[in-house]
Parts: structure tokens; C-alpha cells; sequence
């Protein structure tokens, strides 16, 4: 008996001394586990009030050169605003630094309410000092962005021990996603109200920062063919093949290699539009040039959507110790751009838009080719 009780001791003390050991390693286990989960919650949040920031600015800005067409003031406001962007951006990367990613995306949501505010009361007292504002918040609010999601994503793959260029592209997949979703609601609603009369007889600027990234496709394509009343539903297809576009393209990302391919693939589905629109971009108001827009819509969003996934993740990639800098670039070309579209288009013709826009997706693919070949090999291990 008093064996068998010594032997029962024995017993459960090593079964407490294995448990105390096997403690911390749960304890690690779970702080993983809540970390985890951390960096998951603040993407879904990003990923939402981005998507109720930019539903009710998209909404302001869509209907900008319709109810503020007088002396073309909303037109001008959206020129001065991406010009501010643009100069702005040069400084966001120290702003973002000293305020920090969080502080600096609660100061950027204000110039998206500001310009809103704007719009109640539209004059050029109003409008262009909000223009101004909102261009420098969007700068901050653009760079704290991509500086946060990657952060987060970094932060996911390190604690579930997942490749980083994976986890980069899974994030930025879901965000761009639930952002290209603003486009889907606020282009339904445009088709609503354009349906019912209450928009207003502007023709050529009902989906104005839409048609930018369209290359101006709505007033020369969409419009003519089916009228002012359907470039919302047309515009809306563009944002479900871009969300959907988003989402699978992030999941589809695994480094460098993939998101050369993946990019090369969106490219090539902008240049056979664009090849489509050169050859020509007169439709008439039957079935077939209603479903040849819609089938080039869809391209359009869709090759969208691979640029905004991959080119934030190659980003986040490359410059892993600035990752400010590098999105202040980023947002720099891209603002710049659209502010040249915004001053030139109204001077010149479709077609040098269409030639001007195929000479960029070609300067595109050598870039991309050029990182993809001397660059690949200095980062295998982090893709």
C-alpha cells in the first residue's frame, strides 16, 4: 500500500511538474493567438472606415462638376485639390513619422468631412481653401495607410509564423477590396438618381473621379452609347470587377515572382481595352455595344484592382525600414497624374488620351521587368 501510494505521488507530481512546464508555452501560445487576432481586428476596421470615409466623399465628388458647374467651380476645386495632393505628399513621410500611423489617419478623415461641409454651401470662399485642406489631409491620411496595413500585416505573419509576401497580399486584397466597394454603392446611387431626374443636366462629369481612372471612358464611350443615365450602372460594374479583382489578386500573392505575373496580367487586360477603344470608340445603342462596355468596364476594374493589391505589397516589400517614404512616392505620381488629367483632358483628343495611356502601361511592364530582374534576388527570403 504504501508503495502504491508512493508511486501514485510520484506520478501525480510529474504530471504537475509537466504541466508547470508546458505553462509558458501556452502562455506564448495564447499571446500569439491574441496578437494575432489584434492585427486581423485592425484590418477590418481600416479596411470599414475607409469604406464609410470614401462612400460619402465619392459621393460629394461624383456630383462635383454637376451642382458646382458655374465658372466650372467643382472642376477646378478637384484640379486644385490633386495639385495640393501631389505637393503635399513631399512632406507627409516626416508628418506621418512624428504623429504615428493611428494619430495621423484620425487627422486625415478631416479633410474628407471638411470638403463634404464644402459642398453645402459651395463657393470659391469655400470650396478652394477645402480643395487645399483636403489635399494635404489626403496625403497624411494615404501614406498612414499603406505605413498601418503593412505594419499589421508584418506584424500577422511574424506571430503565425506565415510568409510575409503572402500575408502582405491576403491584407492589402481584403482592403482594396471593401475600398472598390464605394464605387459599386455610390455608382448605384448616381444611377438612381440620374433615373429619376434629380441630378441635374450635367453630361460629362456624373462619375468624374471614376472617369479619371477610366481614362475619361464615360464621357466619350459609356455616354454617347446609353445615355447620361447609365454611366452609374456602367461605373458600377468597373467597382464590383475591381473589388472582386482585389480580393482574389491579394489572395493569389506569394512575393516578388507573383506579383510580377499577377501585375503583367492587369496589364495586358487594360491593353486590349485600350486596343479595343483605338481600333474604335463609337457604340451605337444596341445589345451588342451595350455588352461590349460593360465587358470593357469589367477589364478596366479589374486590371485596377491587380495594380492597387500589388503595387502596395511590392512596396511594403522593397522598402521594409521606409515604409513611409515609399508610399509618399507612390501617392506623388499618382496624385500628379491625376491632376494633369484633371487640367489637360477638356484640350485633347481621345485618342492621344488612349495613345498617352498605352505609352504608360508599356513604361510599366519594363519598370516592373527591370525590378523583377535585378532586384528578385536581393529579396527572395523576405518574399
Amino acid at each position: 500500500m504504501t508503495m502504491e501510494a508512493g508511486n501514485e505521488n510520484v506520478s501525480l507530481l510529474s504530471e504537475s511538474s509537466s504541466i508547470d512546464g508546458n505553462a509558458p508555452e501556452l502562455q506564448r501560445l495564447n499571446f500569439r493567438s491574441k496578437t494575432s487576432s489584434r492585427h486581423l481586428r485592425d484590418l477590418h476596421i481600416l479596411s470599414f472606415t475607409f469604406l464609410f470615409v470614401f462612400l460619402a466623399y465619392a459621393a460629394a465628388q461624383n456630383l462635383e462638376s454637376s451642382v458646382n458647374s458655374e465658372k466650372n467651380l467643382g472642376t477646378t476645386s478637384l484640379g486644385i485639390l490633386y495639385l495640393s495632393f501631389t505637393v503635399c505628399s513631399f512632406v507627409a513621410t516626416p508628418i506621418v513619422r512624428r504623429l504615428g500611423s493611428k494619430n495621423s489617419l484620425i487627422l486625415g478623415t478631416s479633410g474628407y468631412w471638411l470638403f463634404i461641409a464644402a459642398n453645402l454651401f459651395p463657393s470659391w470662399y469655400t470650396m478652394v481653401p477645402a480643395s487645399l485642406y483636403l489635399g494635404f489631409t489626403a496625403s497624411i491620411i494615404w501614406v498612414a495607410e499603406g505605413t498601418y496595413l503593412t505594419f499589421a500585416a508584418r506584424g500577422h505573419a511574424t506571430e503565425c509564423n506565415l510568409p510575409e509576401g503572402a500575408v502582405l497580399g491576403n491584407f492589402n486584397g481584403e482592403f482594396w477590396g471593401m475600398f472598390a466597394s464605394t464605387q459599386v454603392i455610390g455608382n448605384l446611387l448616381s444611377l438612381v438618381l440620374l433615373k429619376t431626374g434629380t441630378e441635374g443636366k450635367s453630361t460629362s462629369g456624373t462619375t468624374l473621379l471614376f472617369a479619371v481612372f477610366l481614362g475619361k471612358f464615360t464621357k466619350y464611350v459609356v455616354e454617347p452609347a446609353i445615355g447620361v443615365a447609365g454611366v452609374g450602372g456602367v461605373m458600377a460594374i468597373f467597382g464590383a470587377t475591381d473589388a472582386v479583382s482585389s480580393l482574389v489578386a491579394g489572395r493569389l500573392t506569394t512575393g516578388l515572382l507573383s506579383i510580377s505575373s499577377i501585375t503583367c496580367t492587369g496589364i495586358l487586360f487594360q491593353a486590349l481595352v485600350l486596343l479595343r477603344l483605338w481600333l474604335s470608340h463609337s457604340f451605337g445603342s444596341s445589345r451588342a455595344s451595350l455588352i461590349n462596355i460593360v465587358v470593357m468596364a469589367a477589364a478596366w476594374g479589374a486590371g485596377d484592382g491587380v495594380f492597387n493589391t500589388q503595387t502596395n505589397a511590392l512596396l511594403a516589400i522593397l522598402f521594409p525600414h521606409d515604409t513611409e517614404a515609399a508610399f509618399s512616392q507612390l501617392k506623388i505620381w499618382q496624385s500628379g497624374a491625376i491632376s494633369v488629367v484633371f487640367f489637360v483632358s477638356p484640350h485633347i483628343a481621345f485618342t492621344t488620351m488612349l495613345a498617352a495611356l498605352a505609352i504608360t502601361l508599356f513604361i510599366s511592364l519594363v519598370g516592373l521587368s527591370m525590378i523583377t530582374f535585378y532586384v528578385g534576388k536581393a529579396v527572395p527570403q523576405r518574399s
